[in-house]
């Protein structure tokens, strides 16, 4: 078989069932998962346009079922990309929904619909949504467990020039950072197996400074004072972020106060 450049469609591994597609079928006619490929093979070098045929391979359902299954036991959440990319189809996932095997839990976003549900199971969800976004604020703040308060909506810090994102849910709200402030002080946690991205306490209060007229000025400092108490940051900590930020003459008569009281 030769390879046709010409072709948008993709190789296979030997031995896997196949299908003979012919050629003369416009290019949004063949499969979904052909249409996705790069290159393609012609049964004839010297057929031309409209007499070859491509041959397909066509992965089990069944297999593409258990495999992705399987990929769901290990990571936790995927997206659709990511199933197209492991050699299941949009079809096999969208199967699997209907049986209740899985569940859609945001646009192009699955997990096992029997799956044990952590305590901050949305900051995961976020995390697989908004990959360069790091868990910040109030939210970082009840992660931490320094706030009974739980936000409405998970607060995510992005870099100025990344593009929005568009997701209905869960619902977040986007505060722009600087670069150099978007990687002060990040933390990664494993929630569901998920790596998320989250501020760290002392970087933490330094931001809630720099957003108090935004989170309440009376939210910014509870929060420095249940720090203090639950010693989740020292003061050298707060204060080195709070220079970088640029908050620290705001923050200083606060800090200096709750010490001293304590």
């Amino acid at each position: 078989m030769e390879r046709n450049a010409k072709c948008r469609i993709g190789t296979w591994r030997i031995g896997q069932p196949e299908v003979r597609i012919p050629l003369t079928l416009p290019t949004w006619k063949l499969p979904a998962s052909t249409r996705r490929r790069e290159a393609c093979y012609k049964t004839s070098a010297d057929s031309g346009f409209g007499q070859g045929f491509v041959t397909v391979p066509i992965p089990p359902t069944s297999t593409q079922r258990e495999h992705a299954l399987s990929l769901l036991q290990r990571r936790g959440m995927m997206r659709l990309r990511e199933f197209g990319e492991a050699g299941v189809t949009a079809t096999t996932v969208s199967r699997l929904e209907r049986d209740g095997a899985i569940v859609r839990l945001a646009r192009g976003l699955y997990q096992l619909a029997d799956a044990d549900l952590d305590q901050q199971h949305t900051l995961a969800e976020v995390a697989k949504l908004i990959p360069k976004g790091v868990v910040c604020l109030t939210s970082a703040l009840a992660f931490h467990g320094l706030t009974d308060q739980l936000p409405a909506r998970v607060w995510v810090a992005l870099d100025r020039k990344d593009w929005r994102p568009r997701i209905a849910y869960p619902p977040v709200r986007i505060v722009r950072f600087p670069a150099e402030q978007l990687a002060a002080g990040v933390e990664r946690h494993l929630i569901e197996d998920i790596p998320v991205s989250i501020f760290g306490v002392a970087k933490t209060i330094a931001d809630l400074f720099r957003y108090r007229r935004t989170v309440g000025e009376a939210v910014v400092i509870e929060a420095l004072r249940e720090t203090l108490r639950q010693r989740k940051a020292n003061p050298a900590d707060i204060a080195r972020f709070a220079k970088q930020a640029g908050v620290w003459k705001t923050m200083q008569p606060y800090l200096t106060t709750l010490t001293s009281d304590g």
